[in-house]
């Protein structure tokens, strides 16, 4: 297996595409230092599986690509591809049988990162499998780079021994042995996992066996209950076969007796039409009789009112006789009042003339108006009473179709809740296939990739929070100090600041001031400033002038002030208090300052206001500062009178006095505190900033360390999820198989079930449908009915009050014409009377002016004995009038008598009418209610597909009741009911429990028996390494031994295991160069070093030859000497591999067969020039 090209494009500095052919086995690079020759050693390292970036000198692997130069831009994609002779077939794995092996890595700028074998999409370890054993590899010891020798050489013995494993081949046992022990945890997993379900399986196996005796019970109790259910229905529908029988007979019996009810309704309605036309006659014949009495009475009364005149004109003649000349006057009086009593009753008789005429028309229009009321009366009542009876009937007809649509919605419900049970039962069976079991499979290894990636993930970022927490404290006890000590700073300037306004707020000159409108005015203090530390100074000079007032005028404080009693002393502020305004600025008099050698007070003053300063300038006048005591004391005898001098303190010195200042007043400290409260401002807003910034870094920890927190839980959640989500899908794997076929045959019984269901429902959907249209037509119908009934109703109603009002009004005309009759009668007789008495009153009246004397004579003449004879035979005439009226009457009132009692058997047999119907009504509907009894009783059955025949056999045999069977069927459900939840599955599940439990015993001894053979495969692959490693050991330590003297020309050098189990122990490089007795390899010169690495890496070819070597400058710490006896080696070895080495070297260039020159013509672009030694040493020989 040798190295036949590589190819390169946007890998580093090889920009453009490059292919170079690499027929020998010495083949050499050169090339000027940086022209990119060692990129051609990082691009193979990189092919064959190279991850970090380090090893292929950068920083990510985004910097193996391209990355553009003045003229060229970056390239977005980097490619390699080796393309090597496998004739020797020593490439391992399924790649092997190729004689051609092109290995090539693609990298883009997105990170996606590409392996190709033969222009197949492989994985990272599938191009290291390829060369698993050959020494080839990102790390092997066949690939030797800058810097290498060095490492090999001082490596630690455990990194050391990796190179005496890929010599042994070793890496293909110990892939195989990581394989094989993941293998064997996985076994162990699963034997956990299977014995884990075992034990939960004999759990719910002893459940289930208590849950399989419960079903029996059940099923036995279910049974017994089911043949009592079928006993009941058959007598229920047996009672409702009877049932019907006996309303059928009723019905048939109240219809009998309601038409005979019929026939003496209208018997009895003919008589009461008989009667009425009677009672109308009798009623005739009793105005007739009446009439007759009001004329006998008529003339009895004309009578007695004869008897009364002549009784009275006898007593008027007896008077006359005594009173002539009087009573002449009164008869004339009479006379006149008679006459006019005479024209008033004709006016009256005329109007009751035409009173009676008018009531006996309206009396006769009344009795036409009845009779027709009386026929539309009839029949009204005939219509109400058919539409009343077509209601009736269709109000059956709605209750039968009613009760029909009950029984079909009731079908349709258990047919659909049968339905729903088994759309439920069919939805919940889920029969797993191949396909799914393939998604687990492959779901099951995703899952443990996830859950290694998670682990992995939880233990980096359980070290990171801890981390991350520690800085979070940190942070926040920076962030609590800066907090406290901006709390502080504030505490101390609100503290300041309140005494300050409590200085200038309190005393007795603030009610004062705002009495006269001063108080918003600034006191004098509060414009000052002075140098640090001689406040106290210039208190102790100005004293309660600090408080002064500035106004526009002097002249003001007359206004401030008010007379006393007599105007004789001036009243002022109750506390000091000045007042100033600003002077005019002028030239300094000349100064004493500079005398006395003392610094005046007012040149410590900050320069402010012009006018103030003057104004200061003035009131400190004479006022000199000094540093010490002593040297106000020294120059006190040179002060004049009223100059003072004043320390720091705020102590006194004059020429002749020395004052020690002490606060005393409201105003101590007030420009130390202005001071103080102007410096607090400054620090507290630089502290609120210093906190500001401590307060974000510890929100940005707290965000950081909640952000760990938050991925360590997610990571933890995510990796406990992928055990779990692991064990469950190998426990899905395991059940998936198992339901497979209970859910098919349990599928196939609920299709046939549903089939059966969808049919029965479409039936009952159609008889539903048609019921409802039916129902629907009826209503519309009887609802018109009803309506038309209502109006009927309403229309006999009205025409039954139209009838009575009609009769009431013909009753009333009745009287009110035998009234008018009488009133008219009474009037004639009393015009008769008063024409008579008019009459008597004139030949009275005449009688009386001519003759007394025949007085008697007239009184003889005025006999009653006439008008008594005619009274009587009056009398008797009223009298038999009377008795007629009386017998009129009664006969009439014994005929309406007899009408209402014929009115009220009509009205009771039409009351009687209406219980028969209802009697009818509820007979039939008794009938159907019977009849759909029956046929769902009998639908009860045969949806049961219950035998009837033997079920009545089992009645007969068992001597059933109906009044016990249904306490045997309470008993029974409540002995169901007293086993609670029955899982009828049970005996099923325990059988597949049981089946299952057999199942994971074989696999666990399966399991066990893996377990055993990979265990018997790890010591085997234990024991053939150690014998491989032992053997390599020794071969390479023999070939060290003997290529470090042929390298150094003498000396010895050996390799010595560093541990008892050659497994796990390292190895340590002894060399001793010629001369030399160093105990290790440290103490040895780079050059030594090189020569050392360099025996070691030949020495390890020896053993197992690489298909080819790559050399990166190792000769470059080499002397000529050395470099002759590298080459002669190299030269040695290249008959069993093949050389790709680099080299500066004229020496190392000499042995090449083949020279490669690496150039950069173009500012960070390489390309390459090939040259064949061979080729060119024949060509310049012809020459």
């Amino acid at each position: 297996m040798r190295l036949n090209s590589i190819k390169l494009a946007g890998f580093k500095s090889f920009a453009d595409p490059t292919h170079f052919q690499l027929p020998g086995q010495l083949v050499g690079v050169v090339g000027p230092n940086g022209c990119g020759k060692s990129n051609i050693m990082d691009a193979v390292r990189w092919v064959l599986g190279e991850s970090k970036a380090s090893e292929l000198r950068g920083e990510s692997m985004q910097d193996v690509i391209f990355s553009g130069t003045t003229r060229r831009k970056a390239a977005s994609r980097a490619s390699v591809e080796l393309v090597f002779d496998n004739a020797d077939h020593r490439a391992g794995g399924q790649w092997g049988q190729y004689l051609e092996i092109a290995v090539k890595r693609v990298l883009s700028r997105d990170g996606n990162s590409n392996y190709y074998l033969n222009n197949q999409p492989v994985r990272r370890r599938d191009v290291q499998d390829v060369f698993l054993g050959t020494g080839l590899g990102p790390r092997a010891y066949a690939i030797i780079g800058q810097g290498t020798i060095s490492r090999i050489i001082e490596s630690k013995p455990e990194e050391l021994r990796l190179f005496l494993e890929e010599a042994a081949g070793v890496s293909k046992y110990k892939e195989r042995r990581r394989e094989t022990a993941s293998r064997l945890a996985d076994t162990r997993d699963n034997l956990t996992r299977v014995e884990d379900i075992r034990r939960e399986l004999a759990a719910n196996l002893e459940r289930l066996e208590s849950q399989a005796e419960v079903a029996l019970r059940y099923r036995a109790l279910h049974t017994a209950g089911l043949l009592k259910q079928h006993q009941l229905w058959f007598f229920k529908r047996a009672d409702g076969e009877s049932e019907q029988a006996r309303a059928q007979l009723e019905a048939t019996k109240s219809l009998n007796e309601l038409e005979s009810r019929l026939a003496d309704l209208r018997h009895a309605e003919a008589a009461l039409e008989s009667l009425r036309q009677a009672h109308f006659g009798a009623g005739e014949q009793v105005s007739q009789a009446q009439g007759k009495l009001y004329e006998a009475s008529a003339e009895v009364g004309r009578l007695e009112a004869e008897i009364r005149f002549v009784a009275e004109g006898r007593l008027r003649v007896e008077q006359r006789l005594v009173q002539l000349q009087a009573q002449a006057d009164q008869w004339a009086g009479q006379r006149v009042a008679a006459a006019l009593e005479g024209a008033s009753l004709a006016a009256k008789a005329l109007e009751a003339q035409e009173h009676a005429e008018l009531l006996a028309a309206q009396l006769y229009e009344q009795h036409d108006q009845l009779a027709g009321l009386e026929e539309a009366l009839r029949q009204a009542q005939a219509r109400a009473n058919a539409q009343q009876a077509e209601v009736t009937l269709r109000q059956q007809q709605l209750q039968v179709l009613a009760a029909e649509q009950r029984h079909v919605q009731e079908q349709l419900r258990l047919a659909g809740a049968r339905h729903e049970r088994l759309s439920v039962d069919r939805k919940a069976l889920h029969a797993p296939d191949l396909a799914r079991l393939d998604r687990l499979n492959l779901e099951l290894a995703q899952a443990r990739q996830s859950h290694a990636l998670a682990q992995a993930l939880v233990q980096e970022l359980t070290g990171t929070v801890p981390r991350l927490d520690a800085a979070r404290r940190l942070e926040q006890q920076t962030a609590n100090t800066e907090s406290a000590r901006r709390a502080d700073l504030s505490a101390r300037l609100q503290a300041l600041r309140a005494l300050q306004e409590k200085v200038r707020t309190d005393g007795k000159l603030l009610p004062w001031l705002a009495r006269h409108g001063l108080d918003g005015l600034p006191a004098l203090w509060s414009c000052l400033q002075v140098e640090p530390g001689w406040e106290n100074a210039l208190e102790a000079a100005l004293r309660e002038r600090l408080g002064a007032i500035e106004i526009s005028r002097l002249d003001m404080v007359r206004g401030f002030v008010a007379g006393s009693e007599g105007g004789s002393q001036a009243a002022g502020p109750p506390a000091k208090l000045s007042f100033y305004i600003r002077p005019r600025t002028g030239a300094p008099g000349p100064s004493r300052a500079v005398l006395l050698q003392l610094k005046p007070l007012a040149d410590l003053l900050v320069p402010g206001d012009a006018g103030l300063s003057a104004l200061l300038g003035d009131w400190l006048h004479g006022c000199f500062t000094a540093g010490t005591l002593d040297e106000a004391l020294a120059e006190r005898e040179r002060l004049l009178p009223g100059e003072s001098i004043y320390l720091m303190s705020g102590h006194a010195v004059t020429g002749h006095s020395v004052s020690f200042y002490a606060p005393d007043s409201e105003q101590t400290g007030l420009l130390a505190r202005a001071r103080d409260i102007e410096n607090l401002e400054k620090w507290l807003g630089a502290q609120q900033l210093t906190s500001d910034q401590a307060a974000a870094a510890l929100a940005r920890a707290e965000a950081q360390c909640q952000e760990a927190s938050q991925r360590l839980a997610s990571a933890q959640g995510q990796a406990a999820q992928g055990q779990s989500q692991c064990h469950a899908l190998q426990v899905e794997v395991l059940r998936l198989a198992q339901l497979a076929e209970q859910a098919r045959a349990r599928a196939e019984r609920i299709d046939a079930d549903m089939a059966e269901v969808n049919a029965q429902l479409t039936e009952l959907q159609e008889r539903k449908a048609a019921a409802q249209n039916r129902f629907e037509e009826l209503g519309t119908q009887q609802a018109d009915s009803l309506e038309r009934q209502a109006q009927l109703n309403g229309q006999a109603s009205h025409a039954e009050q139209h009838r009575t009002g009609a009769r009431e009004q013909q009753r009333t005309l009745e009287r009110q014409l035998q009234e008018a009759q009488f009133v008219l009668r009474t009037l004639a007789a009393r015009a008769d009377e008063l024409s008579r008495a008019i009459a008597v009153a004139s030949q009275q009246g005449a009688s009386v002016a001519a003759d007394q004397g025949h007085a008697q004579d007239e009184l003889q003449r005025l006999s009653n004995a006439a008008a008594q004879s005619g009274l009587q035979a009056a009398l008797a005439h009223q009298l038999a009038h009377e008795a007629e009226l009386v017998a009129r009457r009664n006969q009439h009132d014994g005929l309406a008598q007899q009408m209402r009692a014929g009115d009220e058997r009509r009205l009771k047999l039409e009351l009687e009418l209406g219980p028969l119907r209802q009697r009818i009504t509820e007979a039939q509907l008794r009938e159907q209610a019977a009849r759909l009894g029956f046929e769902q009783y009998a639908q009860l059955l045969a949806d049961a597909q219950a035998d009837v025949p033997a079920v009545g056999e089992s009645i007969r045999a068992g001597n059933v009741r109906l009044a016990g069977l249904q306490a045997e069927i309470d008993r029974i459900q409540q002995g169901l009911q007293a086993l609670g939840a029955v899982n009828l599955a049970a005996l099923d599940e325990l059988a597949a429990a049981r089946e299952r439990q057999q199942f994971l015993g074989a696999q666990s001894a399966d399991l066990n028996e893996a377990m055993a053979t990979l265990e018997n495969a790890i010591r085997k692959i234990d024991m053939e390494t150690r014998d491989l490693l032992r053997a390599t050991f020794e071969a390479v330590n023999s070939h060290f031994g003997r290529m470090f003297p042929e390298l150094f020309g003498g000396g010895n050098a050996r390799l010595v295991m560093t541990g008892e189990e050659i497994l796990d122990a390292g190895v340590q490089v002894m060399a001793q160069p010629p001369g030399k007795k160093n105990q290790t390899i440290h103490l040895l010169s780079g050059g030594e070093k090189a020569l050392t690495a360099i025996a070691l890496v030949f020495a390890i070819f020896q053993l197992n030859p690489a298909p080819f070597c790559l050399l990166d400058e190792v000769d470059a710490p080499l002397d000529d000497a050395n470099t002759e006896r590298y080459a002669k080696l190299v030269s040695s070895m290249s008959q069993q591999t093949q050389f790709l080495f680099i080299s500066h070297n004229k020496i190392a260039m000499a042995m090449a067969e083949q020279l490669i020159g690496v150039t950069m013509q173009e500012q960070g672009v390489s390309r390459i020039v090939a040259v064949d030694m061979l080729a060119a040493l024949s060509f310049a020989q012809a020459a």
